[in-house]
């Protein structure tokens, strides 16, 4: 969207939609068109939001030299790469102190896992956590993931530059690039306990768990008192 195009209002948009289903009655149709221009201007947020994100300068150069285990071996930060220019790292909250991993976490990976192979169309996602790479494969081959690439990070300095300084196991997505040979950080999910606001949890925005987007869709919404499990068969 060109930031000089003049748009149509969203309450104008919202009245050309011809939708109608059985029984509704006039109150309902007018909340819902009500609704439908505020989903028109979300759109439209999201998307001069995605563009300030593109527009960003260039971040600062990544100069560790951070050593990584993959399914194939050993990895180092070009590695993961691929050749791709562009880098997407979830930070999996799965530290070798944890029994199991975090239900969060896995519940996104367990989504992104469906679209990895698409993703990597445009991009290398790799997923790094502080467990040994032969308790992360084993957990992988649990949940029937196929698309995730996971790693190792094996000595913790990559986790403690662009996840937790205090060595907390801690989620993060963090974006890198490569241009002309040289590796810079782009972006990362910034919001989180102090960005939060009176009576929600933390969440990014647009929220990277497919789950919440879908729960928010329904009258009950994605509730303040359940979270995902790793099994529900108990």
């Amino acid at each position: 969207m060109n930031s000089n195009e003049t748009l149509v209002p969203a309450q104008e948009l919202a009245l050309k939609n011809g939708a109608r289903y059985p029984n509704e009655s006039e109150e309902y149709r007018k909340a819902r068109n009500a609704l439908l221009a505020e989903e028109i201007e979300l759109r439209r947020h999201i998307e001069r939001v995605a563009q300030q994100r593109r527009a960003l300068p260039l971040g600062g150069t990544v100069t560790g030299l951070y050593k990584f285990e993959g399914e194939n071996g050993p990895a180092d930060f070009a590695d993961l790469f691929g050749d791709k220019q562009t880098l997407i790292i979830y930070s999996y909250m799965f530290g070798p102190q944890r029994q199991r991993p975090c239900p969060m976490c896995t519940s996104l990976l367990s989504s992104w896992d469906g679209e990895a192979k698409d993703v990597g169309q445009r991009a290398a996602l790799a997923v790094v956590a502080r467990s040994p790479i032969d308790r992360l494969l084993t957990f992988k081959k649990e949940r029937g993931w196929q698309g995730l690439n996971l790693y190792t990070d094996l000595t913790g300095d990559y986790s403690r530059d662009y996840v937790s300084a205090d060595d907390e196991d801690d989620t993060a997505i963090n974006v890198f690039t490569r241009r002309d040979g040289t590796i810079r950080h782009f972006w990362s999910a910034e919001m989180g306990g102090a960005t939060a606001d009176p009576g929600q949890d933390p969440r990014g925005a647009p929220d990277p768990m497919p789950l919440w987007t879908i729960l928010d869709m329904t009258p009950e919404g994605r509730g303040s008192d359940w979270y995902p499990k790793l099994d529900y068969r108990t």
